[in-house]
């Protein structure tokens, strides 16, 4: 007997058919003799919706009023669950997040869990329940009604399983696990059976949207055994994994991409001490997060040229703040690119592998790929290139680095 945390996603909640599927899987689970627990999202557009209805009477909704009315759609889906469950024969309890005490800090619409009073849940799955828990929320030292930000169902679930020691942690989601790449884009990629934290941190960090970057971080600081399953298709998923033997012979287990890339140069910056400090400094204080950086010596020696990228959500505000700066700094010009994507292969097999970038680079260079930028860490390198050669360049490194074979997970 295994106690094990479940976790559902809104398309697998998005019907009253398939809240019965859902209840019908669970009941599988529980009749093999295992303790469950499942942690579910609110139905898929709920919480858009929800937020819709907030902008119909403010523009800005007051913080602390839409986690009151945000926390109200995951409600809805234990509620249904539960009654679901008990329509199979299965006892079922359903808990808001503030009612097993998942205690957060202050910080409104992205808060942090702080502490779980896993007390109330171990006594329910003694008793012989399936304990089904709101997802996306908690309660502050206030007692007031805290959510976790986009995607936090996925925190909620993994916490709770750190929480109650759960031999395994299950994310149910729309597709069966991870792989190699998104299948979109290259038709060959291939399902992992298991993957690395580090290397689904990074994945999820690059622009995977398999699981949310949060819910990987707090598993592997807490070692809780994740498992990524579809909730439509039976299947092992990919198990996530605090073991590398069995990846030890894979150089790259996957490829990540980001659409939503944008660069921003400044040529003829002052080369002196400080310079990248009154550059950034601006934008962190725009709360405009920056991801590669780049600094050269310019060909006047007594300047420096200076490249960065940020979220294209943020290329507008940046360029404008870096216009201002570098005025005030009096360097030459400043340039724009909003139409650039980011590659990254990632792989803990880079640790002992040479060649890996010098592949890379050739591959692409092979494709007529040029590279704009490059960042490497001990298990990924990433590049910058123009927009229009992505699905080309996911394709030509897949099929460069053997990702369709079997056998190199």
């Amino acid at each position: 007997m295994a106690l094990i945390v479940q976790k559902y996603g809104g398309t697998s909640v998005g019907s009253i058919e398939r809240i019965h599927a859902v209840a019908d899987r669970v009941k599988r689970w529980v009749d093999q003799g295992h303790q469950i627990v499942v942690v579910l999202s609110a139905m898929s557009g709920e919480t858009d919706r929800l937020l819709g209805l907030a902008k119909q009477i403010q523009e800005r909704p007051e913080p602390r009023e839409l986690d009151v009315l945000l926390s109200t759609g995951e409600q809805v889906t234990i509620a249904l669950l539960s009654m679901a469950l008990a329509a199979t024969g299965c006892p079922a309890r359903s808990y808001t997040g503030g009612q097993v005490h998942i205690l957060t800090d202050s910080a409104h619409n992205k808060a942090r869990i702080r502490d779980i009073d896993a007390a109330r849940v171990r006594a329910d799955l003694d008793a012989g329940r399936v304990v089904v828990i709101a997802g996306f929320q908690g309660i502050d030292e206030q007692g007031d009604i805290t959510t976790l930000g986009r995607g936090g169902s996925d925190t909620s679930a993994v916490a709770i399983a750190a929480a109650l020691k759960a031999d395994e942690c299950q994310i149910y989601t729309d597709v069966d696990g991870v792989y190699t790449t998104d299948p979109r884009v290259e038709p060959k990629a291939r399902k992992l059976a298991r993957i690395t934290f580090e290397e689904m941190l990074e994945m999820a960090s690059l622009g995977s949207k398999v699981l949310q970057i949060r819910s990987v971080e707090f598993a592997g600081k807490y070692r809780v055994p994740l498992r990524v399953l579809s909730s439509f298709d039976e299947g092992e998923g990919t198990l996530i994994t605090f073991e590398e033997d069995a990846v030890e012979d894979a150089k790259i287990s996957g490829i990540a991409f980001s659409r939503d890339e944008a660069k921003l140069t400044v040529l003829g910056v002052p080369d002196q001490p400080g310079v990248a400090h009154q550059i950034l400094g601006p934008i962190a204080d725009a709360n405009i997060e920056v991801d590669m950086i780049i600094q050269n010596i310019a060909d006047q020696a007594a300047t420096t040229d200076f490249t960065f990228t940020v979220h294209r959500n943020d290329y507008a505000r940046a360029l404008e703040i870096l216009q201002t700066t570098a005025h005030a700094l009096g360097a030459r010009q400043v340039l724009g690119d909003a139409r650039i994507v980011k590659i990254s292969l990632v792989g803990v097999g880079m640790r002992s592998h040479a060649g890996i970038a010098s592949q890379m680079f050739a591959s692409l260079a092979k494709e007529g790929i040029n590279i704009r930028m490059i960042s490497t860490s001990e298990i990924k390198i990433s590049v910058v290139v123009d927009e229009k050669y992505l699905e080309l360049g996911v394709r030509t490194l897949h099929d460069a680095f053997g990702l369709d074979r079997d056998g190199s997970d």
